[in-house]
């Protein structure tokens, strides 16, 4: 007879993108093979698998943004196309033999902690319901549209598309475009639109610093010395993955040098674009690296073209025909949206219940924390990834999540060899780090007075970590199972 308490997988896991696969991955490797992801897509990837707008591509070095244990030696830019990220993770997930054990098509609608047998108790949309020792949300931060609260949004008559859930069936040839903001994927799609579109228009409600992407294609000769010596890839990480930190170094430490990357925008801004007018609403009054530093070279250049209009008028109304600022009304055929995630709202497409009926996003009112960015009192065997303030606003995520996931199959041994017991973060140990955290990040470049998508209405950066990737890394580098109850 099965035991009551019997679960139907020790761990859960959500989501399939680099979170998600890595987790599965170091699972295995611990010895934790009775494991399921549960990813809402139709594939894995995650973001990559979501965001298919053209021109969607990385900001991290392709050899960088890749997990260390897999290295591709055949990526065909330096900074890698949404493509070609989509199918590596592919690859992994097939490689590692997780394709077997993620259920696709299928979202967690809510996950309850059953204190009388130590399982969560977790529902799918399916209407099927599963039960695990451990929960893992491998959601990340990016994974939830932001739709503005443009008064008639919805009013509009023609397609209305966001970024992140593109349509690929609407042609935007020979059509007249307007663009609703200038964040990281517009600069990056409204370039391409405006190669096929008869018009673009560009809302943007506040600049940002752009800077030139050092981009090229790798060429055949240089991916075949990537395959034929490993090690000397290995040196072109290692050299990528220091002159990030040395950003981060600059970012926390050494702000006043920042003005030479001022200057450095001031500069191709001048040489770029020709408008005077276009010039100054394109220069932002923030101080450089408050918000995140963008990189391109097409975007720059798209607002000289004749038929692209950059428009900074705050945006009053919309209606069936187009967008009303200044009193004035642009009639358009496409809306497209460029606005970017709700970033500081972790995990709130889900329903998580803890210890005494409490909800993640009441513990969470103020804004999200946990301890390590993984862990929440009241919340046991809950662990997150790429949670609360582990963000990198100079380094690639991967190297962050690779110590995550480490550090989770070191607690998952530890439950595995402690059939009995539970993981709960102790509360006034979780408190003092989140006190450190904030304390932090207070005097940190991201708290100089913008609006950054790494704050919450009541001005609390619930995103990003204030120091270096190493710093992190080193951190959460051994599980001690004395933090926890």
């Amino acid at each position: 007879m099965i035991p009551a308490n019997t679960p139907d997988y020790f761990a859960l896991i959500i989501g399939a993108g680099f979170g998600g696969i890595g987790m599965g991955i170091e699972l295995d490797r611990a010895g934790v093979s009775d494991f399921l992801i549960i990813e809402k897509s139709s594939g894995p990837g995650g973001v990559w698998h979501d965001n298919r707008y053209p021109g969607a591509a990385c900001d991290v070095p392709s050899h960088l943004y890749s997990f260390s244990f897999e290295p591709k030696t055949d990526w065909s830019r330096r900074y890698a196309p949404q493509p070609e990220i989509r199918d590596y993770l592919e690859h992994c997930w097939e490689k590692y033999g997780l394709k077997q054990r993620t259920r696709l098509d299928t979202a967690v609608q809510s996950a309850k902690f059953d204190e009388s047998a130590d399982l969560w108790q977790v529902r799918l949309s399916d209407g099927t319901s599963l039960s695990a020792r451990m929960l893992i949300p491998a959601c990340g931060q990016l994974n939830v549209p932001a739709t503005p609260g443009i008064p008639g949004l919805n009013s509009f008559s023609g397609p209305l598309i966001h970024s992140a859930r593109w349509d690929s069936e609407i042609d935007l040839r020979g059509k007249k475009v307007g663009v609703i903001g200038t964040g990281a994927s517009a600069i990056q799609f409204i370039p391409e639109i405006a190669d096929v579109a008869k018009s673009v228009e560009i809302y943007q409600r506040s600049p940002a610093y752009v800077l030139p992407k050092p981009d090229r294609p790798y060429t055949a000769v240089e991916q075949r010395r990537f395959a034929r010596w490993p090690a000397w890839q290995k040196l072109c990480r290692w050299a990528q993955f220091w002159s990030h930190e040395s950003r981060g170094w600059f970012l926390l430490h050494a702000r006043p040098l920042l003005r030479l990357y001022t200057w450095k925008f001031r500069r191709l801004l001048k040489k770029t674009v020709a408008d005077p007018k276009a010039r100054e609403a394109l220069m932002p009054e923030d101080v450089i690296g408050c918000k995140r530093i963008l990189f391109s070279n097409r975007y720059l250049q798209t607002i000289n073209a004749d038929h692209v209009t950059l428009v900074s008028d705050p945006i009053e109304r919309i209606d069936s025909d187009g967008v009303q600022a200044a009193g004035k009304t642009r009639e358009f055929d496409v809306l497209v949206l460029g606005t970017g995630f709700a970033a500081t709202h972790l995990l709130s497409t889900l329903k998580i219940v803890g210890r005494d009926g409490k909800t993640l996003s009441d513990a969470w009112a103020d804004g999200a924390h946990a301890f390590h960015g993984m862990c929440v009192p009241g919340f046991p065997n809950l662990f997150t990834i790429y949670g609360p303030n582990t963000n990198l606003g100079h380094n690639s995520i991967i190297y962050i999540l690779e110590g995550q996931v480490t550090h989770i199959a070191d607690a998952a041994r530890w439950l595995q060899e402690h059939p009995d017991g539970v993981l709960d973060v102790d509360a006034d140990t979780e408190r003092i780090y989140d006190r450190q955290v904030q304390r932090q990040l207070q005097n940190s470049i991201w708290a100089s007075g913008c609006q950054n998508w790494y704050q919450n209405a009541a001005g609390r950066i619930v995103n990003n970590w204030p120091g270096l990737a190493l710093t992190y890394r080193r951190m959460i580098a051994r599980f001690r199972p004395d933090f926890y109850q």
